[in-house]
């Protein structure tokens, strides 16, 4: 393309949210971890919180919940910005859009499939759209469908994702798309934010990084397995739901030959039945060590960004050694 095309209608809106943020993140949606518990404290801390929709058992429970939310958040209500998966198995994607108008969320975070289906109800009812992508297909697809977001599913990303090198993928999307990026894959600390930053995403999108905070819903098992694990305990499998999915090795070694783990196809019900539900976790998982409350680990982000910061303003505008001349002046 010759320029980038003009993003959604709702893109002016999430650049004057994100300019309100204390810091460019989102606490990324994660199935069965992040409750409204994770999510009010997110929104809190002054970053955008994310619960996947089917958390919810039914329409009318996301219903409870987001009043619940908004009426407890007030103002920082606006960082609230649930995500739908748009994958046909997901009979509940009308009436969930009815309940996200309904409440005039700022912003709704599709996954698992195409947007081009709800992009047009969400903006008529004022939404912004951002939708998760893993190929640069599938962010031209999205764009197509006038989508005012995307969130970059890279290499080392949490739960289902994408393969492609960050840097390289941002650098193509810029090409093809002036909206907003977020970045998802492997940022767990202050300086990946920055370095997201830099490579041209407007948010970083971190998931694994609260996966054993207080307002978790993981269990204690799954908690102490986080705790324990490094980038190499990390493995990528289509196992679960035919997706390929970041999923920690030790519970691949618990489940992996039980036969209630698929190899076809997407099954939305994989994500909100009793079954075998997998320890995921991506890269950035060494970046945990201890349980911390929500606002702590978003306080130690932010320190640890503003240090980068200054680092790398030190690292490339040295103090200037004075000039010194030889011989007679």
């Amino acid at each position: 393309m010759a320029s980038p095309p003009t993003a959604g209608s709702g893109v002016a809106r999430l650049h004057t949210l994100i300019a309100e943020l204390r810091l460019p993140v989102v606490a990324a949606p994660m199935t069965r971890i992040s409750g409204p518990e994770l999510v009010a404290a997110a929104c809190a801390a002054g970053i955008i919180g994310s619960m996947p929709a089917h958390n919810a058992s039914t329409t009318a429970e996301l219903d409870s919940m987001l009043t619940g939310l908004l009426s407890g958040l007030g103002d920082a209500g606006r960082l609230l910005m649930p995500n739908l998966v748009v994958h046909r198995a997901n009979s509940r994607i009308d009436a969930d859009l009815e309940c996200f108008a309904d409440h005039q969320v700022s912003a709704v975070i599709t996954s698992v499939g195409a947007p081009d289906s709800v992009v047009r109800s969400l903006h008529r009812a004022g939404i912004a759209v951002l939708a998760d992508v893993a190929s640069v297909a599938h962010a031209e697809r999205a764009v197509r469908a006038g989508v005012d977001g995307l969130v970059l599913l890279t290499a080392g990303a949490g739960g289902q994702t994408g393969a492609a090198n960050p840097f390289a993928f941002v650098r193509e999307v810029r090409l093809r798309f002036d909206g907003v990026i977020a970045l998802a894959g492997g940022i767990g600390d202050g300086r990946s934010i920055l370095a997201a930053q830099v490579a041209g995403a407007d948010l970083a999108y971190l998931g694994t990084r609260f996966l054993a905070t207080d307002k978790s819903r993981a269990d204690e098992r799954y908690r102490q397995a986080v705790l324990e694990a490094g980038l190499d305990d990390v493995r990528l499998t289509s196992r679960i739901s035919g997706i390929p999915s970041s999923i920690l090795q030790s519970w691949l070694d618990q489940h992996e030959p039980d036969p209630a783990i698929t190899t076809a196809g997407f099954d939305f019900g994989s994500l909100t039945d009793a079954g075998p539900f997998a320890w995921s976790a991506g890269h950035a998982v060494s970046a945990i060590r201890q349980t911390d409350s929500v606002a702590d680990v978003v306080a130690a982000l932010d320190a640890e960004y503003r240090s980068a910061v200054d680092d790398t303003l030190a690292r490339w505008r040295p103090t200037p050694t004075p000039h010194t001349t030889s011989g007679k002046e």
